[in-house]
C-alpha cells in the first residue's frame, strides 16, 4: 500500500476509486448500491466534487478487498495538498506596492510568486522603482535576491 500511496499522494481519492472500478469493469451506480450508498454520492466522489468519509471508505475497501485505510490516507494527503495551496496563495507580496504596468503582459493574480520568483525578481529590479524593489526584497529575502541577481561566471 505504501508504494501505491506514494504514487497517488495528493490526488483526490475519488480518482483512485474511479480507476479501480474501471479496471474491474464495475459500473459506479451498481457498485454504489451494492455497498448501500447513493449512486449520486459515489459519482460526486469519483468526480472529485465530494470528499471521502471514513464510513464509506471502509465499505469500499471491504467490498473491493483493498487494504483498510487506503482511501482515507489518500484523503488526508489530498487535504494537506489543498491546505498548502491555500497557505501558499496567502503568501504573496503586497500587490498594492507593485504597479500593474510592471507586469503588463500577464495577469498579476495568476503569477505563481514562488515558482516564477527568478523572473519576478529580475523584472522588478530591471524595471521597478525603489518601493517595488523594497517590497520584493521583503517578500523573497535579501539572500534570495542577491543570489538571483548575482552575475553568473562565464564559461570559456
Amino acid at each position: 500500500m505504501e508504494n501505491k500511496i506514494d504514487i497517488l499522494k495528493g490526488l483526490h481519492p475519488g480518482i483512485a476509486l474511479a480507476y479501480e472500478l474501471e479496471q474491474r469493469k464495475l459500473p459506479k451506480g451498481r457498485f454504489a448500491l451494492s455497498i448501500n450508498e447513493y449512486p449520486q454520492t459515489l459519482g460526486a466522489i469519483t468526480n472529485g466534487k465530494r470528499d471521502m468519509n471514513t464510513s464509506l471508505a471502509l465499505r469500499i475497501e471491504n467490498a473491493l478487498g483493498i487494504e483498510e485505510g487506503f482511501f482515507m490516507t489518500l484523503q488526508v494527503f489530498y487535504d494537506i495538498k489543498q491546505e498548502k495551496r491555500k497557505q501558499q496563495g496567502a503568501t504573496t507580496p503586497n500587490l498594492t506596492k507593485l504597479r500593474p504596468v510592471l507586469f503588463w503582459d500577464t495577469d498579476m493574480d495568476k503569477i505563481d510568486w514562488h515558482r516564477q520568483k527568478k523572473a519576478v525578481i529580475k523584472r522588478v529590479f530591471e524595471r521597478g522603482n525603489k518601493e517595488e524593489q523594497k517590497e520584493i526584497t521583503r517578500f523573497y529575502g535579501a539572500d534570495t535576491i542577491q543570489q538571483i541577481l548575482q552575475p553568473q561566471p562565464t564559461k570559456r
